[in-house]
């Protein structure tokens, strides 16, 4: 059974391609009204089309949330569907460098690294955060077990991801006064998403090397799916789970768990 989100406002980031647009297919079937984001509209038509078919209570807004003018733009777009923004998921952020060893990459890189994968996630809780005190709600970003596991080329990858968690939990003790619980996901390596598509669709690079053996190391004997992955994003984002906040769970089959 969907969870209810019955009279919720959902703004998901990121949401036109893999793990965001699950979970606003999760939020859809479960009645709230979705309000989808993305950096272009060229996948955009082809997002609403499948949530249309859930739902009439489906929006888009067109913006980078590497751009705080566009996060903030966009989180005003979503509370005035309904006086508010009740769940935020925070799914986006493709970052512009990709893995590499630390020696190799440029002081601009290091820069560009860090910031294309951190501030994207943030920027929508900040600029949603007025929105979601005024009726409480849930915050839920989707981040990296990279930040968990130390992995050779994803020194930043890493790096950011820490500070997601971190903030999961600071911001969970710092919303509490507001009724706003905050969760993150962490993931490893997820199949039928574009990340997948872009690993090991360009060929021999280091990207797919890496990934490539991790996909070889899953407990599980693979990787989860995006809606393996969403379900878990949906759930945190539930009344289900009203006395949880602060957390980080990885949905991974275990690869991150140590030990095996």
């Amino acid at each position: 059974m969907p969870a209810d989100f019955e009279n919720k406002v959902a703004l998901v980031t990121g949401a036109t391609g893999g793990i965001g647009l699950h979970v606003a297919e999760k939020l859809a079937n479960g009645g709230a009204t979705v309000f989808i984001n993305g950096r272009t509209k060229k996948n955009a038509q082809q997002a609403l089309d499948r949530l249309r078919a859930i739902s009439d209570k489906i929006d888009f807004c067109e913006g980078d949330c590497n751009s705080y003018a566009d996060a903030q733009a966009i989180a005003v777009q979503a509370s005035a569907l309904n006086g508010g923004i009740d769940i935020l998921v925070s799914a986006g952020a493709q970052g512009r460098v990709p893995p590499m060893p630390f020696a190799d990459m440029t002081g601009a890189q290091l820069v560009e690294a860090f910031e294309t994968r951190l501030f994207p996630k943030i920027f929508p809780v900040h600029a949603s955060l007025p929105f979601l005190r005024k009726r409480g709600g849930a915050v839920v970003m989707v981040c990296t077990d990279a930040a968990r596991h130390p992995t050779p080329g994803e020194s930043i990858v890493g790096a950011a991801g820490a500070g997601v968690i971190l903030l999961t939990k600071v911001l969970a003790k710092e919303f509490a006064r507001w009724n706003i619980r905050v969760n993150s996901v962490a993931l490893t390596l997820t199949s039928d998403t574009p990340s997948w598509e872009r690993i090991f669709g360009a060929g021999d690079t280091f990207d797919a090397k890496l990934f490539g053996k991790i996909a070889e190391r899953f407990p599980s004997g693979r990787p989860p799916s995006a809606e393996e992955v969403a379900r878990v994003a949906a759930f945190l984002a539930s009344e289900e789970t009203s006395q949880v906040t602060g957390q980080t769970i990885s949905v991974n089959g275990g690869l991150s768990f140590g030990g095996w």
